[in-house]
Order: structure tokens, then sequence, then C-alpha cells
């Protein structure tokens, strides 16, 4: 459409057009304030500003840039009047960034640190619908690379943060807001949480820590449960080999590698590791149980009790999920084999991932492993060093206040602790002596995890709810404010 008119002015022949475009634009405003749309609060736009700013910076962790958004959110704390002294952007490589802010308290109490990654897996733009790294909203969601994992938790902190700075908010400790590098990789190179920890423990040491990890899961739109994370599986993987001389494929024997491989990853496959329970899974199945159907919660329950019921295992055991809560698992993930068409096998490999509970002894899974596979000409051999690290206890300060301000948020929903079966850079922190809880305040779908995955969202009212939800839990952690 070519209109001729222009802002705060129209033309003698225009006049009817710009009437008709007023009367459009005051019909859309109607239409938007009666289907309930309202317009931003300050704190809401700049937490949204700043979440954009962040989505659109690329921080994919082999090839982004993660110094330039420590320094985008450098700049912010620092217009919003945070002294240089309190705002560190630490760099121990180039492209990589770390940055450290503070807003003071009285000092009556230990501060709490704020964790966030601002890395990102990749994302190709040929296989998403949108660009990835254009904050995107359509349909009543956030699309882009991080929306979930983990620009809201980095743009909620630091917009929280100088939310707190403009009203003048002391808490009784200081509030520490760390936004780290190389999370996606579990700080592999060293240059994230491990390297902060290591060359400034000063200015991250906190009572304990918020991270990612744990969040409000939905059923169609439906609140169903507020989790808290408080431990996490310790993932290892094992090389899996078996060697042979080999020879012409038109000499074929029953000793082949490939053959023997097989046997004895199907005898893996048919195992379960014991059910072992802990503070927080026994406390997950106990709380989960009335968010879920009649039989499903009353296994639960079973499950939960001493002893646990059997049976109730076994029906539980079929769901992935409740599986990986109750037992250590370890998968076949890849396989290697051969070296021509036309050749017996002289060496067939596999990779197995497990992902062992807290306090496991890992020397026994790896005597587990040899044992189930029943083969001497398997050899098992661990593939690098597992982060041990016991789960955070269940702090009541930290329960009760989410327990109180979940009720406010989500009438009627229970808060259930609960063990990641994946893994997060929480596990450092946790060796470090700082007890490290996943809790996001994020509402999502438990159908719809698109994290790591194409087109990644998140709900626009999840954002905005999860960034009041933070800014009163913090506050509220910080001081007497209820």
């Amino acid at each position: 459409m070519n209109v001729v008119a222009t802002p705060g002015r129209c033309t003698t022949r225009a006049v009817s057009q710009c009437a008709a475009i007023a009367i459009t634009a005051i019909a859309l405003i109607g239409a938007s304030l009666a289907a309930g749309a309202q317009p931003l609060t300050s704190h809401q736009q700049l937490a949204r500003d700043i979440f954009k700013e962040l989505v659109e910076i690329n921080t994919v962790t082999a090839t982004g840039d993660t110094l330039v958004a420590a320094q985008a959110m450098a700049d912010r704390l620092k217009a919003a009047g945070f002294a240089d002294s309190d705002v560190r952007v630490l760099s121990p490589a180039p492209s990589k960034g770390n940055l450290v802010a503070r807003l003071r308290g009285t000092g009556a109490r230990k501060p709490i640190l704020l964790l966030a990654h601002l890395d990102v897996v990749a994302a190709a733009a040929s296989d998403w619908s949108a660009e990835p790294f254009k904050l995107l909203e359509k349909d009543g969601y956030y699309y882009g690379r991080g929306v979930w994992d983990d620009k809201f938790m980095a743009a909620v902190f630091v917009a929280n943060l100088i939310r707190y700075k403009q009203e003048g908010f002391r808490p009784d400790r200081d509030l520490i807001v760390a936004l780290e590098t190389d999370e996606e990789i579990l700080d592999a190179n060293k240059m994230g949480i491990q390297w902060l920890l290591a060359n400034h423990r000063e200015l991250i040491d906190a009572e304990f820590a918020l991270n990612e990890g744990g969040g409000v899961g939905l059923s169609n739109g439906k609140p169903l449960v507020n989790t808290v994370q408080t431990s996490e599986k310790v993932s290892l993987s094992y090389q899996l080999e078996v060697k042979n001389p080999g020879g012409h494929s038109s000499l074929p024997s029953k000793d082949n590698a490939i053959y023997r491989l097989a046997d004895g990853l199907a005898r893996l496959a048919r195992f379960d590791f014991p059910v072992q329970l802990n503070e927080t899974t026994r406390a997950y199945f106990q709380r989960a149980a009335a968010t879920v159907d009649a039989q499903v919660g009353a296994d639960m329950r079973a499950v939960a009790a001493m002893p646990p019921d059997p049976q109730a295992i076994e029906r539980l055991s079929k769901t992935v999920r409740y599986n990986a809560q109750l037992r250590t698992t370890c998968v076949t993930t890849q396989l290697t084999a051969g070296h021509a068409v036309n050749a017996l096998p002289q060496t067939a490999r596999a990779s197995v991932n497990c992902r062992i509970l807290p306090g496991e002894p890992v020397e026994e899974v790896r005597k587990t492993l040899v044992r189930v596979l029943a083969d001497d000409q398997i050899t098992v051999t661990q593939v690098g060093t597992p982060v041990l690290s016991a789960p955070s206890p269940l702090n009541p300060q930290i329960m009760q206040t989410v327990e109180r301000l979940t009720a406010e948020f989500w009438p009627g929903i229970p808060v259930v602790p609960t063990m990641l079966a994946a893994a997060t850079d929480g596990s450092f922190l946790r060796n470090a002596g700082i007890p490290t809880y996943g809790h996001s305040g994020l509402a999502n779908d438990v159908a719809d995890v698109r994290v790591h995955g194409k087109d990644e969202r998140i709900l626009v009212k999840s954002f905005f709810d999860g960034h009041e939800y933070l800014y009163r839990l913090v506050k509220a952690l910080s001081s007497d404010s209820k």
C-alpha cells in the first residue's frame, strides 16, 4: 500500500487516507486492550530489551563471542549506576568472556550467587523456521537460540539487579550475578566457572547459588509442578573394544569381533542397575505423586516407601524419565567396526555413556559393566575424568520461600526437588563448597522441550512471569521482604 503521508503530517491529497489509517490504528489498539493485552512496565521493557540484545549476540560455544555479550551486560550495569569496581568482565582467552557484578548489601549474611551461562549450542539458520539469532515474537512465544538455555536467566538476573539498584534496595547480603562462558561443553576448557573458582574465587564466593536446571512444568498450559534441582547425575563414558586377527570374509569363523561385541551389548541392554534413592529423589517421588494419575501416583509413593515395592519399580521403570531418577543408567551411543567390506573385522568398538547416581562409586560401575558384558575379550576403558558432586541439602529457607511464592504465582502446584539426569556447571560449585539449586521460575510445556533443538522457544507470558518471580524470590532470600 502506497500512502502519501509522513509521521505527524498529512498532505491535503492524503487527508482521507490519514484518517483511515488513524481509525484503523484506534481500532487495533482497542481490540488489543479488549483482548487483555497490557503495555509493558518499564521493568518488563528493560528485561525484554536485555533479553533481545543477548539473544542477538551469537555466543555459540565454539564459534561465537561470549566476551561481546559479557561486555554488553557490563555496559548496561554501569549505565545504571554500578561502580566499575563492582562490574568485572574477565576474559581468559579471545572471544571468551565472564561477567561478575555485585549489588552490595549490609553484609549481615554471606552473598547469594546468581549464575547463568552466556554460551549456546550451534543453530543452523537452514534448519530453523526463522533466524535463530534474532528474537522473534510469534503466536505467544519468543523464538531464538538460547531463549530457554540460558539467556532467559542471564537477562532476568541483569535486569533485576538494575531494578534493585533503581529502587535503592539494600539487601542484607551481597547479590552477585555471574554470567559465564563454556557451560555447554561443561567447561571442558576451564574458561568459565572453573576458571572463576580457580582465579577469582573471592568474587563469586557465596552461601549458595541459584542456577538453571529447574522450572515450572506445564501440560496443555496448566501448571503441574515447580521443581528445584538439587543434584545431578555424574556423566562418564567408557570405550568397549574387541580385537581379532581378522582375515578374508570368504572364510568366516564364529570368533567375530563384531558378534562378540554385539552379544555383550545385548546383555547390557537387558540389564538394569539397582534402584537407589537419595534425599532428593525420594522427596521427588513423594511430592510428584500428587501431579500424576492415580496408578502412577500410587507407584511413586510405593517406590519412595521403605522398602520400595518391586512391582511399582517395574512399572515406573518403563517411563524413561522416572527410570532415570531411580538408578544409574548406561547406554550404548556409538559403534565403529571393521575396515573393509570383504574382510573380517579386526576391531569393533562401542561408546557407552553412563549417568551415575551421586555417591555411587565410579569404579563399581566399571566393574558392573565388565560383569554384565561377560566376555573377557571385551575391554572396558574409562574415557575422561568424572566430576563427582554430592547433592545440595534441601535448605529450609530456600524451600519455604519457593513454596510460598509458588502458591502466589501458580496456586495449588507442589514444589518438587529433582535430580538432573543431564549435567550443569552447578557440580563445580557444589564441589567448591557452594550449594547450588537449579531453579528458574520459567514455565514450559513438558511435552515441548526444544532446548538444543530446532526453533527453541519459550512462552512470552512465562518470560514475564519468571522475570517477576525471580525478582521476588531473590529479594525475599536477601531480606525480610515478602
